[in-house]
């Protein structure tokens, strides 16, 4: 039977996968659906979906006609459900507060439920390539106090774009998952390892290191998530070189996929305020990170990620350390960065170095 998402109701039976604008499905053959599946389906502009004539509790479904349905504003609008209403931004720390609660649930011993993981971070990756800029700069999005919940988000999206860059245009979102997973099996640490706002001792560090083992092991079993993607989850901690962790495997050992969650997060964590570090602007972190490809970074992966970088960041507006404002006119990251802007106040380009004093303050959104 096919019918329109408004006519769904709690516990119809789905009879065939549906899709949005990948390959992966959005809902899966018989799921049951519920309140939550009703308002994914909307979100992503479903117009029909195939449905067994019974519901899950045995009764017959007899869908309403779409005319007799009091939602008459969705209807002839679907970009008004409440996703979609939402700024970027919005959806994004609404995402965050509802990983922070599902980390929870992990922490009480709560299975990962897949589809739900889908549910919540699907519809925000969709949104990826209208809010380029945006995600580059998502650690001013968080404190040292909340960077834990933000950080899986924002990877997961950062992945996305260097994904989609690199031309993975049918794995892009298993890979994306599989780094906002990448840290789940933080849930098995003991809470006041967790929670600790100091240094760390060795012993602790060594605690730590097992994470991508726990990660790896709440997916282990789950036939939704690709083979290549559970490795991601259990390698985004190794390094070319063979010291990372938790095998210690070399860079012909590593997953592609590993590769470009490595970077996603080293990014991330490295621009962000942590309790023992200050965010650092995105140009910095860039040059740091060039001292270590082939140790820690694949060489094709992370030039392909500054190039998007370069891409993405020329003609963004932002304020000078000296006041002014100013458009970044010229932009090359490497071991030395090469930038360059245009004053509004003064029509003047200012090369940006160690030598004039003048430093990016701050770019606007």
């Amino acid at each position: 039977m096919q019918v329109h998402p408004l006519q769904l109701v709690p516990n119809c039976v789905i009879t065939e996968d549906i899709y949005g604008k990948t390959n992966h499905p959005i809902v899966k053959k018989d799921t049951i659906v519920s309140e939550t599946h009703i308002q994914v389906l909307q979100s992503f502009l479903i117009e029909e979906v195939e449905v067994a004539s019974r519901l899950a509790n045995g009764l017959p479904f007899q869908p309403q006609e779409l005319d007799q349905i009091d939602q008459i504003d969705q209807l002839s609008n679907f970009s008004t459900t409440k996703e979609h209403k939402l700024t970027f931004l919005e959806h994004y720390h609404q995402v965050v507060d509802h990983y922070r609660k599902l980390f929870v649930s992990w922490q009480s011993g709560t299975p990962i439920e897949i589809q739900d993981v889908r549910q919540l971070i699907v519809p925000l990756l969709e949104r990826v390539d209208f809010a380029k800029s945006q995600i580059l700069l998502l650690a001013n999005q968080a404190s040292k106090d909340n960077y834990f919940y933000h950080h899986s988000v924002a990877i997961s999206l950062l992945t996305a774009l260097l994904s989609k860059r690199l031309g993975w245009e049918k794995e892009w979102v298993q890979i994306s998952i599989a780094a906002f997973l990448a840290d789940s099996g933080m849930a098995k640490m003991n809470r006041s390892l967790f929670e600790k706002k100091g240094a760390i001792s060795e012993g602790e560090f060594t605690e730590i290191k097992k994470h991508p083992t726990y990660s790896y092991r709440f997916v282990e079993k789950c036939s939704s998530i690709g083979k290549p993607a559970k490795l991601a989850i259990l390698q985004h901690h190794e390094k070319l070189d063979g010291t990372g962790y938790p095998l210690g495997v070399t860079s012909d050992k590593i997953h592609s996929y590993a590769k470009i969650i490595a970077i996603a997060d080293a990014y991330h964590a490295m621009t962000s305020e942590r309790f023992y570090q200050n965010n650092r602007p995105f140009f910095e972190v860039i040059s740091d990170m060039y001292q270590l490809i082939d140790i820690q970074f694949d060489t094709e992966i992370f030039k392909t990620f500054v190039s998007f970088i370069e891409n993405v960041m020329g003609g963004a507006k932002v304020k000078l350390s000296n006041g002014e404002a100013a458009e970044i006119s010229s932009i090359k990251l490497g071991k030395q960065k090469e930038l360059m802007v245009f004053t509004k106040k003064t029509k003047e380009f200012i090369v940006l170095d160690t030598h004039n004093n003048v430093t990016i303050e701050s770019i606007i959104l």
